[in-house]
Order: structure tokens, then C-alpha cells, then sequence
């Protein structure tokens, strides 16, 4: 049984970047948790979060709540980025 913490981050309201974590998890495990061979995974997770935290922030500025966008908005707020 997963923890309250661990059940959050699996959710895709909760953690925008779930596809990114799972991909660097199942490199890691595929290439014996041998960094280098992941890079581009955890560049992708890594720019994921950053893109992500200045919505959050922009949004928290703004008085939005939630500060970070549900699964379906931010669909749409990717769509319209490219």
C-alpha cells in the first residue's frame, strides 16, 4: 500500500510531469540504474518541472486557485504553447 504522498504524485491533477517520472523510472530500471544512459529522460522531467513551476507561479500570483492547473486544463495550456 502506497503512502498519502506517494498516492499524490501518481495523480495526473497533482503531478504534471507522471509520464516523465514513469519513463525516467523504467530507463533506470532497463539500464541498470546507470545515469548516463538516461539523460535525456531526466532533461525531460527536469524541464517538465520547470515549465510547470512558472505556471504554478503565475497562477499563484494571479490569486488562481488551484495554483496548479488540472490534468484537462493543462491539456489545453499545452495545446496552445505548441
Amino acid at each position: 500500500r502506497m503512502s498519502r504522498h506517494a498516492n499524490k504524485l501518481r495523480d495526473h491533477d497533482i503531478n504534471p510531469c507522471l509520464a516523465e517520472t514513469d519513463a525516467t523510472t523504467r530507463c533506470m530500471n532497463e539500464n541498470n540504474y546507470n545515469k548516463n544512459l538516461c539523460t535525456d529522460y531526466f532533461l525531460k522531467y527536469k524541464n517538465c518541472r520547470k515549465f510547470w513551476h512558472e505556471i504554478m507561479m503565475q497562477r499563484k500570483r494571479k490569486g488562481v486557485k488551484p495554483e496548479m492547473p488540472s490534468a484537462e486544463e493543462r491539456k489545453t495550456i499545452l495545446e496552445s504553447t505548441g
